[in-house]
């Protein structure tokens, strides 16, 4: 039976490329949160009077979050039947839910297998900041906000893959 992969962390973490690595060993359907949502999200924001780059106010948490996620499971749902699917996305709040990958894989009807990519901070701004993503800039102005945000990056509450984001191809 297919199954779903989360495949979950903060910004610059490594997510999209522990999924790419994932797509390359077989048939699956990659659903990354900024590749499937991106456009819609920043015709959005613009429209409601909002910065099109604004990922972190609590407007948009509040507006976009559940939708977008919404949206990626709605993708995977119709995908499931015939292969495995990755979904890629940050999901911070549900790792911390004893529960939630019982839950998604009622959602999904597919087992749901949790990979958590997980790298120091210092990476992680770097990363952030070589890919120049207008989206990013907040994060990187207000480092020490940002970096309280996600804690101290504590891992699923449940189990999982640990996965290096540290090391990459290119290390």
């Amino acid at each position: 039976m297919p199954k779903a992969i989360i495949v979950c962390g903060t910004p610059g973490s490594g997510k999209t490329t522990h999924a790419k690595k994932l797509a390359a060993t077989g048939a699956v359907t990659v659903l990354d949160i900024d590749t499937v949502t991106e456009r819609l999200v920043r015709i959005g924001l613009v429209e409601s009077g909002h910065s099109p780059d604004d990922r972190d106010s609590d407007y948009f948490k509040r507006t976009y979050r559940v939708p977008i996620y919404e949206a990626l499971f709605d993708i995977a749902r119709e995908n499931l039947p015939y292969h495995d699917v990755v979904i890629v996305g940050p999901f911070t709040r549900e790792i911390q839910d004893p529960d939630w990958p019982a839950k998604l894989s009622g959602v999904l009807g597919s087992p749901v297998e949790v990979h958590y990519v997980q790298c120091r901070p210092e990476i992680r701004r770097q990363r952030l900041a070589l890919r120049g993503d207008a989206r990013d800039r907040a994060k990187l102005e207000d480092w020490d906000r940002y970096i309280r945000y996600y804690g101290d990056e504590h891992p699923p509450v449940f189990l999982h893959r640990r996965v290096d984001g540290s090391v990459t191809e290119d290390s």
